[in-house]
């Protein structure tokens, strides 16, 4: 296969090793081929002095988490998030990678209504123990209750594909908490229910593009484009790249973590009961809100209204969800998970706080199926508002 990447990216790593404490699977292997400077040197091979695009290529390809925590780390910008979806997309385009499996199961992503009636027949075989633990699942529920229903129009609330199957309920304290501040929302049309994120992290390139053209035209105008989960919200962030349209990159300029606009209306919130003990909340950062959208600190300012923060010691270190990452590489997504609820253990012990607050459906699953309790951090908000 024709691997084609930027020369002058992969000339931007120069190998100095300061992404290594940063990445989670070196971190849990210590193998060099398992690192962004590995990975890239890797690419280079294949590029510049045509290696065969061999099974260790792949492996090394395929048991990235692409939580892009090496990028903030790097002096030099590399931009690994390009240079590895680019290795990716050349990887499916060949099937190389991503199994028809694996393809069926991104398809129904843009279908939601078979979306929903497969995760309620999922939800029914975990209570039958016919779900394998290796797929990192925590427990659905079989009640999903009411879609929120659009309000006004300051604002579009995106609900996407999993979290409305999987995390319903967020999404109404979501609406809850952003109309306290006074403003009215409103709900994508038709298209609006997947972002194409996961099919930007599987290479499938041409399934993300379509998805991308549905979703901005779900939510037309000029209205900020509200989004809780950290991953959906990068990736429509890079819609202008994704597409290269002046269309996309206007949509893209208009998405806002949900936390970003409340923390810039945070005197419009209601003001805390101060009869209520504050309680104190650990914040796990998901990588795409800490290290691509760079809105961690939002969370923060919201969740600091009402309860006291708790910090992990770990740097923001990758929890091993990416995506469908936990399902596809359990082994190595468990070792890292492994290392992030040691530092939860830590948080605890040091504050007596249990609660762990993470604005990402993936992240909040794969640590509730290790044994944490996970909360987003608005249904958190919206409870302390009753």
């Amino acid at each position: 296969m024709k691997l084609t990447l930027n020369d002058a990216e992969l000339a931007s790593c120069v190998g100095c090793g300061l992404c290594l404490p940063h990445c989670p699977t070196y971190r849990v292997t210590g193998e060099e081929g398992l690192s962004p400077r590995g990975r890239i040197a890797a690419m280079r091979t294949v590029v510049w002095e045509g290696a065969p695009v061999d099974d260790a290529f792949v492996g090394f390809m395929d048991t990235c988490v692409q939580c892009r925590g090496c990028e903030p780390a790097c002096p030099s910008g590399v931009p690994y998030g390009r240079l590895i979806e680019a290795t990716k997309h050349a990887l499916a385009d060949e099937h190389r990678t991503t199994p028809r499996w694996q393809r069926a199961g991104f398809k129904v992503l843009g279908h939601h209504r078979i979306l929903l009636i497969g995760s309620t027949m999922l939800a029914v075989a975990q209570r039958l123990r016919l779900v394998p633990k290796r797929m990192g699942l925590s427990k659905l529920s079989l009640r999903r209750g009411a879609r929120i229903t659009s309000s006004g129009t300051d604002g579009w609330l995106f609900t996407g594909c999993v979290m409305d199957a999987w995390q319903r309920p967020t999404h109404r304290a979501t609406q809850r908490v952003v109309e306290a501040t006074g403003a009215r929302c409103c709900v994508a049309g038709r298209g609006g229910d997947c972002c194409g994120a996961l099919h930007v992290h599987a290479g499938l390139a041409d399934d993300a593009k379509r998805l991308a053209r549905r979703t901005i035209a779900s939510m037309p105008g000029n209205a900020p484009v509200l989004v809780n989960s950290a991953g959906c919200g990068a990736a429509m962030k890079d819609y202008g790249h994704l597409l290269g349209t002046d269309q996309a990159l206007l949509f893209s300029s208009r998405v806002l973590d949900v936390h970003e606009w409340l923390a810039d209306r945070i005197d419009a919130m209601p003001a805390p009961d101060l009869s209520r003990a504050r309680p104190a909340i650990i914040v796990q950062d998901p990588c795409h809100l800490r290290h691509v959208q760079k809105a961690h600190l939002s969370v923060r300012a919201v969740l600091s209204r009402y309860a006291d923060v708790v910090e992990l010691d770990d740097d923001g270190l990758c929890c091993g969800a990416g995506g469908a990452y936990s399902a596809l590489q359990p082994e190595l997504a468990g070792e890292i998970r492994n290392r992030k609820l040691e530092a939860i253990g830590r948080a605890t012990l040091a504050s007596g706080a249990t609660v762990v607050a993470s604005a990402n459906p993936g992240c909040a699953m794969h640590l509730a199926t290790g044994g944490a309790t996970v909360m987003h951090p608005l249904d958190i908000v919206a409870d302390l508002l009753a």
